[in-house]
């Protein structure tokens, strides 16, 4: 079995290593500069841990790094490890980050949202992998395949693609739920639940442009005034609600 060294302890880390762990891989070490992280990851994973990064194994089969986009070159230019293959796991980081420092290499991106305390299954995640070897990608296609059922070989630039659709999908998506929440003050979210998750249902079998519903499309002005003086103390989300607003009667004219 593949000895894995996870470089980060995150939510994707912690999420990747546990899976891993579960199938019966060796997580042998993990590394994060704070060390309650690395060290509460390593435990769940029966694994030894550090925070000094030239601390790192030299001996692992696949290392995958989980950290930021900013930090990620920073740290593959910090130590040379010519053994095993280097995975990343952004998605708007290009593979050739590693070309200066690594003999085999790749991405493997999950197309999920993480949280580390909400379990994954990761046999529904797409996982889009790229490699700069056939050694490198038959190592980590076996890799992902252990885990989903879904794996799609795919270019950095399409990747990227596929991250920026999920921010506005996923992470945008989710801080309109937050704007949401707070205009109801003391009602419940829950209320919105049905017609949320009827939304989801719908942009199954329709296209979101043919599932669009609400005052913006039906360019019913009344409403839309309405809404907007009942934003009027809250300049920021007014001027989010103008842009959404217009932006569906553009798209729609």
């Amino acid at each position: 079995m593949q000895r894995l060294v996870f470089i980060g302890a995150g939510n994707v880390a912690t999420h990747l290593a546990k899976a891993f762990y579960k199938k019966g891989y060796s997580i042998v070490q993990v590394f994060s500069k704070t060390k309650s992280s690395a060290k509460t990851l390593a435990d769940e994973v029966k694994s030894s841990y550090t925070t000094n990064y030239n601390d790192l194994i030299d001996d692992g089969d696949i290392y995958i790094y989980c950290v930021t986009d900013e930090v990620l070159p920073e740290l593959i230019s910090q130590k040379t490890l010519s053994n095993g293959v280097h995975i990343h796991t952004a998605g708007s980081v290009k593979m050739d980050v590693f070309d200066k420092n690594r003999q085999n290499f790749g991405v493997l991106y999950p197309l999920q949202t993480f949280s580390k305390n909400k379990e994954i299954d990761f046999s529904k995640v797409p996982l889009f992998i790229e490699a700069n070897n056939d050694f490198s990608a038959q190592k980590i296609r076996e890799l992902a395949s252990v885990l989903s059922k879904k794996v799609f070989s795919i270019s950095s630039e399409n990747r990227q693609k596929i991250h920026l659709s999920a921010v506005f999908a996923c992470n945008f998506t989710n801080h309109l739920f937050s704007i949401a929440q707070n205009l109801l003050g003391e009602i419940p979210f829950e209320v919105l639940l049905p017609l949320i998750e009827e939304t989801v249902e719908k942009v199954k079998t329709i296209s979101p442009k043919q599932a669009q519903t609400g005052p913006a499309k039906r360019r019913d002005n009344n409403v839309i005034e309405k809404h907007l003086k009942a934003l009027s103390d809250k300049e920021n989300w007014q001027e989010i609600y103008k842009k959404l607003t217009e932006d569906i009667q553009r798209e729609r004219s």
